[in-house]
């Protein structure tokens, strides 16, 4: 394929990725800026996944993984930590049937030991209730971290005795189940992946967005899968290498 073609070719019909993981950055900053409480952002954030998720399905996204809340993000607050978790609580009960009906397959990524009974089995219910859906992937990064994802899956090697490698480690993690991301995205304006898929962001894309999360709508969403078709993804190979392997889209 010619770079005139490859250009043609993206402006015609961008190239969905298969799989986009979300840092979803802002809440807070978004309630503070309008003199509400913190917890009123992240209820806002939760319109924005409800937003987004359909978005979505609707472009063709098989799989959807966002950072709900880090294992660092116990460090917060006490009175906001709480309120996170009464709210996934009631973003469970409120949004999974809808969900169900919509063909979203829910997973929960991360450590659930230090959760509470409810919340561990509102993450078991809420997966069991969506486990024949095949629309979407959406994975919920709780309590989750990059650099704990990679030592829990080096540990339950080691303990069943198997070598360590790229394959089994790859096989052992949270995600698993589901190929690496195409494209990351970032609101809020940071730049920084802050522990989020560390292993399996090796060779993704990243689109940096200065919109805070409750405000990144689907004009957003389609801005950063338009970047994406605009990039090379080579994988360590030469621009020259991935031309050769695809003929030109068009005569000439």
């Amino acid at each position: 394929m010619s770079p005139q073609g490859l250009n043609i070719l993206m402006s015609v019909s961008p190239v969905v990725p298969h799989h986009i993981a979300i840092v979803m950055d802002g809440n807070g900053r978004w309630a503070t800026r309008r003199f509400l409480p913190r917890l009123a952002g992240h209820k806002q954030g939760v319109d924005s996944l409800r937003r987004c998720a359909r978005a979505c399905v609707q472009r063709g996204v098989g799989v959807l993984t966002v950072f709900a809340f880090s294992s660092e993000n116990w460090n917060r607050p006490a009175d906001e930590v709480s309120g996170l978790m009464e709210l996934l609580a009631m973003a469970l009960a409120r949004e999974v049937p809808q969900l169900k009906k919509d063909g979203v397959r829910l997973h929960f990524v991360g450590e659930r030991g230090s959760l509470s009974p409810k919340v561990r089995d509102g993450l078991g219910q809420a997966e069991a209730a969506t486990a024949d859906n095949t629309r979407l992937v959406l994975n919920v990064c709780f309590n989750y971290g990059g650099r704990w994802d990679i030592a829990q899956a080096a540990a339950s090697l080691a303990a069943r005795g198997e070598p360590i490698t790229e394959a089994s480690l790859h096989n052992a993690m949270g995600l698993a189940h589901v190929p690496d991301p195409d494209l990351v995205i970032r609101t809020g304006g940071e730049m920084r992946i802050s522990n989020f898929l560390l292993w399996q962001s090796a060779y993704s894309e990243f689109f940096f967005s200065d919109r805070l999360w409750p405000d990144f709508d689907e004009s957003a969403l389609d801005e950063a899968i338009d970047a994406f078709s605009r990039r090379e993804r080579r994988f360590g190979k030469t621009s020259e290498q991935i031309l050769s392997a695809h003929p030109d889209p068009m005569p000439g």
